[in-house]
Parts: structure tokens; C-alpha cells; sequence
């Protein structure tokens, strides 16, 4: 009974996005904790409900045509509590617009409004090629490093951009760049292993991930060597940031 109910848990949480949403969160505390400020919640807010309204849209856009008997839990999980999904979707995207309209600065605005067109972008079918319709996630070798960099603008660069314009703390374009680019090479790194972990859901899909392109031993070798790229960075720039007030 009690396995029954923490699977079930468990099932609630990954297949709702609720707990990368929460993953985003710790990400965005990770910038905070590193830039040695206390975190601004309505930043951190706005990355839970737009995570969660992005991931959850992804999976509502990319419906196959008959969910509940696909060979994947997940998707079988997220159409039979479909009511559900779409109400924490709505939910997330009517919290997102008063902070995004009453607590972020302009700059931030239109920086989320390019990453919200490109999260969009990433499944909605707004390409032809060959007569048939695709979105980003479909061009070859792209799906990594377009959740990498969304994840990476939203979870290091956000933050800054709201640092500087509400309290006037600058953080240097070169310490930026290398705070953004070790984020990106570690998204990147953790990334892979999920796309191995799906890589005959993303060839019946017809995905053309890392993995389906180089084969899963070489894509855990360029796991490695994104790792290694990652670890390099940290070791490399680990002093202290600089902040100028």
C-alpha cells in the first residue's frame, strides 16, 4: 500500500512537470547563491509557472493519436488525467501574466518574450519540410541545445537582468557569459542521459536527437565531454564574482 501510494506520488509529480518546474526554481537559486544576494521570489516565481506552463504545453501540442494506448507511461499518465493537466497549465499561464506585467522590469520582459516565443516554437508546427509540418524540436540535433539555452537565459540571465535594473547590481558581461556558458554545458550534460533513456520513444517520433544521431555510446562519450568542458569552467573561473553596486 504504501510503495503503491510513493509511485503514485512519484508519477504525480514527474509526469505533471511540477517537479522540473521545482527543478527550474533550484536553478535560478543556484545564480542567487553564487552571485551571494538573497533571492527575488517573484523572479523565481515566474520561472516555476513559466516552466511548468512550457513543459506542459509541449506535451499537450505533441498529442498522438490515440495517447492511452502509447507504449509510454507518461504520456498514457498525462491523457488520462488530461482535465487535470490543462488546469494547472491554465493555472501556471493566468499567474504568469500579472507578474510578468507587475514585477519584471522591461528588459526582462522582452528578453522572456523572445524565450517564451522559442519554447513555443520548439513544438508548434510552424515549419514545412518536405510537405510536412514541424516545429524546432524536429530539426536535427537541436533539441538539447535549445532546452540547454532556455534553460540557461532563464535560470542565470533572468535573474541578472532583474538584479541590475531593480537594485542596480551589475554583474560583468564577462562574468555573465561564463556563469551563462557553465550553466549551458551543464543542462546540456544531464540532458543526454534522457535523451538515451528516450531514444526509441524519439525515433518512433522521428526526433532526431544526440542520441539518435550518434548512436548511445557516442552520445554518452559527448556527455562526458560536456562534463568535462563544464567541470574545466568551474574550476577555471571558481573565485569569487565581482559585483559593482
Amino acid at each position: 500500500m504504501i510503495k503503491k501510494v510513493f509511485f503514485s506520488s512519484l508519477d504525480f509529480l514527474i509526469f505533471s512537470n511540477l517537479f522540473i518546474a521545482c527543478c527550474a526554481v533550484a536553478q535560478g537559486l543556484v545564480t542567487y547563491y553564487l552571485l551571494k544576494l538573497p533571492p527575488d521570489y517573484y523572479v523565481l516565481a515566474f520561472v516555476f509557472f513559466s516552466t511548468l506552463l512550457i513543459y506542459n504545453l509541449s506535451m499537450l501540442l505533441s498529442k498522438p493519436e490515440q495517447p492511452q494506448k502509447s507504449p509510454f507511461k507518461r504520456v498514457r499518465w498525462i491523457y488520462s488525467h488530461h482535465r487535470f493537466i490543462i488546469s494547472i497549465t491554465l493555472i501556471a499561464a493566468l499567474c504568469i501574466i500579472p507578474i510578468a506585467l507587475l514585477y519584471l522590469s522591461l528588459q526582462a520582459k522582452i528578453l522572456m518574450s523572445f524565450v517564451g516565443i522559442m519554447s513555443i516554437a520548439y513544438n508548434f508546427p510552424f515549419l514545412s519540410i518536405n510537405q510536412r509540418k514541424i516545429g524546432l524540436r524536429n530539426l536535427p540535433g537541436i533539441k538539447l541545445f535549445l532546452i540547454s539555452f532556455v534553460w540557461s537565459v532563464s535560470c542565470v540571465l533572468l535573474p541578472i537582468v532583474e538584479l541590475e535594473n531593480n537594485y542596480g547590481i551589475s554583474v560583468s558581461l564577462a562574468e555573465t557569459l561564463i556563469l551563462v556558458v557553465k550553466r549551458f554545458l551543464f543542462i546540456c550534460a544531464i540532458t543526454i542521459p534522457f535523451d538515451i533513456r528516450d531514444l526509441f520513444q524519439d525515433k518512433l517520433y522521428a526526433l532526431k536527437t544526440i542520441p539518435v544521431i550518434l548512436g548511445e555510446k557516442k552520445a554518452w562519450i559527448f556527455c562526458q565531454a560536456l562534463l568535462g568542458a563544464y567541470l574545466i569552467l568551474l574550476i577555471l573561473f571558481a573565485k569569487t564574482i565581482n559585483l559593482e553596486v
